[in-house]
């Protein structure tokens, strides 16, 4: 799996370098600006792009910025998005071209070295990944549009936000994936949603209704 990587933050920049590499991984370019972030992309296609989401020179959205443009000029582009805090417009933001191949997740996830780069390699074949800190701050904030889901559902919703299939929701549950299967049906009965077996349709279905 090659890598462009940008973070500004020189510490944590060659830690992500050397995690990446330590998994089979390689960096083709890690860079630590927004304006450098698109010409290492450009040059590189590389198959994900892991990036900050605030960047030199604004220190604002400068690297999603720049990450959502580069998808402009290489249709299909994975990245992965890392903050630092829940930023839900970020998020949205990043899912609003709804082309799959993205993720987003806060930097403590790093620290879950396993975990984490599994997340990347996730993104970088299609798939689509959300920080469970981010999915429950979005079902929070619609929390009287949800009042009919039962916690047994609320549980289920939040799992198949961050992507995960029924089979994987069932382990992680400990029930069978026939429950999940009723549970998902529930959801999407009670939420008006089209049921679908697409992992990143379903994430997209899930989160464009709970933000309105």
């Amino acid at each position: 799996m090659r890598i462009v990587l940008a973070e500004d933050l020189a510490l944590l920049r060659e830690g992500l370098v050397r995690i990446f590499e330590a998994n089979g991984c390689e960096v083709v370019e890690a860079v630590d600006n927004g304006p450098a972030l698109l010409r290492a992309l450009t040059a590189h296609r590389p198959d994900i792009a892991v990036v900050d989401v605030r960047l030199p020179p604004t220190f604002t959205d400068e690297g999603l910025r720049t990450a959502v443009e580069a998808r402009g000029e290489i249709p299909g582009l994975p990245v992965m998005v890392l903050s630092q805090y829940v930023e839900q417009f970020y998020a949205r933001e990043l899912l609003a071209d709804r082309g799959g191949a993205v993720g987003y997740l806060l930097k403590d996830r790093v620290m879950v070295v396993d975990q984490f780069v599994a997340d990347v390699r996730k993104v970088a074949a299609g798939g689509t990944v959300m920080d469970p800190d981010v999915v429950t701050a979005l079902v929070t904030r619609r929390s009287a549009d949800l009042r009919t889901l039962s916690p047994r559902e609320r549980e289920v919703l939040s799992l198949m936000a961050q992507g995960r299939s029924n089979a994987a929701i069932a382990s992680r549950m400990f029930v069978t994936e026939k429950t999940v299967s009723k549970h998902t049906y529930s959801i999407f009965t009670k939420l008006r949603l089209d049921p679908s077996d697409d992992d990143n349709r379903r994430v997209l279905a899930v989160l464009a209704y709970l933000e309105g």
